[in-house]
């Protein structure tokens, strides 16, 4: 007989390509949370309790889910920052520049589409020199503590750890006994300014030492301020930091092309057994710095660099059982219960199943030897089973057709790969996650209600829906009777509760957990439009798709048609218009003030859209300079739209700017409004 257990665990990690849009900022506000810690166990309390491998798995989920959900990024995503904030104990460093972390890369095909990237955005550059190589540096990746050191007039004056990429811990007299560091810059050409930027690591042999007297080291690979110029090139630099007297691995190398830098790859995953140093990949880096000032960043990555990590590690291990996790949406997960096993250095006793065609495919059965791999998932992944190893008579497993929560039946969709609980409401696996996204830090941010709190007023039908919290206190004698709730706590609550009655507009779209609907989108629609009422009455109008309201929502910049599509789906719905008149009757709702604009800016504020063929830069490469200057990029023309920037071939959106009478601008018109040359 097939084993079916639910336990009060983390639920199981939904591969990325299966979430749906609740799962999706669930999981992002999971891991948010998640890294943070781990961050701070890492920068502050030099206390880590996962390996470098399980790091990087949970930092390329929270990637991928927000490459595919570009509008759920959170304000305090991981992917906005790096490391954690500085100890309390450190005086506190401000960079001058941000210390960037780097997106990573996991096989060949990943640094090939990095490469492919890179060209695509300057495309110009490569159609008008056939025979242009894009050459990368390519040098190990230390496993050590970044630092930016600063000299000024060739002393050193101050040294900071990276802490949250934007401000860090003065580090100075200890980074003053290193023996690898200069005191002093030697040579002559000496910046006025130079911030030397590296990974400070101990040798392998320096492990065998008395602990007091372990020597660390550190290698320089990078430039923050700089007074002047210093070369054309990071290869260069790179010769630069030598003269000064910093060590500079030896292993890195110029690279012409993909091949090349994949070459030097495994040539150094090779030598990686050998080396007096951890080092867990290979990075490259756009050797040009011209090159590098044009491809920017994207969040808190630069587009010109890529770290190429070192393989997962995989194990053997007994299944014992699957369990079935529901979440908020109703999608059953099967997770895999395994015998507790050590990979790459973390015990796994849990690992995702996914869903039952992953079952059916792997034919994974209760009593197996499974391969277990931590790879690009939180939770780990199993490869699949040892056949050869199956005990007589393991039956396959039968995905279950009934809710383990509530007992309601379990459908599949027509072109689903997830099996959903029909129950909705009366799920209270459904129901309370809800309630837990409506009180969570970026949602209302309800102080005193955590998960058992609400579970347990969801149970004793305190709190059914998100209006009933603005009503605990009508039940305040039932929770002083309550065990672990006082006086003072339930006071505490209801100040918690009274301080979020009046909340601003992008936060409450937030927390109604509209599908599809993340801050970032929560924050557009409340810009767009103003106020509660007018939001709330411009989504039940264009129900309509011919009407004003429907193309006025389809064209918000970065909304589109299927996200308009489940805002106006989730208004159809007596029950939710219902939940927010409840809600408004409650609180109140606050409009969110537009950023201000760049004084200096000719375009801060406007809706730009470009068409067509451009000469001097590629379309994206033209938008990123467009939001660089305080302008909102738009794939469409609207009335809404303040400048249609045309090039060759600009087709339909020319000739619709033109009929609603919009400033239609030439490539070099608009260059010379925002002061570039060709």
């Amino acid at each position: 007989m097939n084993e079916v257990r639910r336990k009060d665990r983390e639920p199981a990690a939904t591969p990325v390509e299966q979430l749906d849009d609740v799962a999706a900022r669930r999981e992002l506000r999971r891991l948010a949370k998640e890294i943070a810690r781990h961050d701070t166990l890492y920068h502050q309390n030099d206390a880590p309790e996962i390996g470098d491998a399980e790091y990087d798995a949970l930092r390329r989920r929270n990637d991928a889910i927000e490459k595919r959900f570009p509008d759920y990024v959170r304000d305090d995503s991981p992917s906005k920052r790096v490391g954690a904030a500085p100890v309390a104990t450190f005086a506190k460093v401000t960079h001058s520049r941000p210390m960037l972390s780097l997106d990573n890369a996991f096989d060949d095909d990943d640094v090939r589409d990095f490469f492919k990237s890179v060209r695509n955005y300057l495309r110009r550059d490569f159609e008008a020199d056939p025979s242009l190589t894009l050459e990368v540096m390519g040098e190990p990746k230390i496993d050590g503590l970044s630092l930016a050191i600063r000299y000024e007039h060739g002393s050193l004056v101050q040294a900071a750890t990276r802490g949250d990429g934007t401000a860090g811990e003065d580090v100075t007299a200890n980074v003053r006994t290193i023996e690898t560091v200069p005191k002093k810059l030697e040579g002559r050409r000496k910046p006025a300014v130079l911030e030397v930027r590296g990974e400070v690591y101990m040798r392998r042999d320096a492990f065998a030492k008395i602990t007091a007297s372990r020597p660390l080291a550190f290698f320089a690979y990078a430039g923050g301020e700089i007074s002047e110029p210093i070369g054309d090139t990071h290869a260069e630099f790179l010769d630069h930091l030598k003269g000064w007297g910093f060590e500079v691995n030896p292993l890195a190398r110029l690279c012409k092309g993909e091949d090349e830098a994949l070459a030097l790859y495994h040539r150094i995953l090779e030598a990686r057994p050998k080396l007096q140093y951890e080092i867990d990949g290979v990075v490259y880096k756009v050797n040009r710095f011209d090159l590098q000032e044009r491809l920017g960043m994207v969040s808190r990555a630069p587009r010109w660099a890529l770290a190429h990590k070192f393989p997962a590690e995989q194990a053997r291990t007994r299944l014992n059982a699957i369990s079935i996790q529901v979440g908020r949406t109703g999608a059953l997960t099967p997770v895999a219960e395994l015998e507790p096993i050590n990979v790459g250095g973390v015990m796994v006793s849990r690992a995702t199943l996914h869903n039952e065609d992953e079952i059916e495919r792997k034919d994974v059965r209760i009593g197996d030897i499974v391969i277990v791999q931590r790879a690009g998932d939180v939770i780990p992944q199993i490869v699949g089973a040892v056949e050869s190893e199956r005990k007589p008579g393991a039956r396959k497993f039968k995905f279950p057709e009934r809710c383990p929560e509530c007992g309601s039946l379990a459908i599949r969709e027509e072109g689903e790969v997830a099996r959903r609980c029909t129950g909705g409401l009366i799920c209270k696996a459904q129901a309370v996650e809800r309630l837990r996204h409506f009180v969570s830090r970026d949602a209302f941010d309800i102080e005193g209600l955590g998960e058992k709190h609400i579970q347990a007023f969801f149970d004793d039908d305190l709190v059914k829906s998100p209006a009933d919290l603005f009503k605990l206190k009508r039940h305040e004698k039932v929770l002083l009777e309550r065990e672990g709730w006082g006086e003072t706590s339930v006071k505490k609550l209801f100040a918690n509760l009274d301080a979020r009655r009046t909340i601003a507009l992008d936060r409450f779209i937030y927390a109604l957990g509209i599908r599809q609907v993340g801050e970032a989108t929560a924050k557009l629609l409340a810009r767009h439009y103003g106020t509660l009422d007018a939001w709330r009455d411009a989504m039940i109008a264009a129900a309509d798709r011919d009407s004003e309201a429907w193309h006025d929502l389809d064209n918000i910049t970065q909304i589109g048609e299927s996200v308009a599509t489940d805002l106006v789906a989730f208004f159809a719905e007596k029950h939710n218009r219902d939940v927010v008149k409840a809600l408004a009757d409650q609180i109140d709702v606050t409009p969110v003030k537009a950023p201000t604009a760049r004084a200096d800016s000719p375009v801060a504020g406007k809706i730009v859209v470009f068409t067509g063929e451009l000469t001097t830069m590629t379309r994206r490469e033209a938008k990123a300079r467009a939001e660089a200057l305080g302008a909102k990029t738009a794939e469409s023309v609207s009335k809404n739209t303040d400048y249609v920037v045309v090039g060759s071939a600009a087709g339909s959106k020319a000739t619709k700017a033109r009929e609603l009478g919009l400033t239609v601008l030439s490539e070099e018109e608009w260059l010379a409004m925002i002061g570039q040359r060709r």
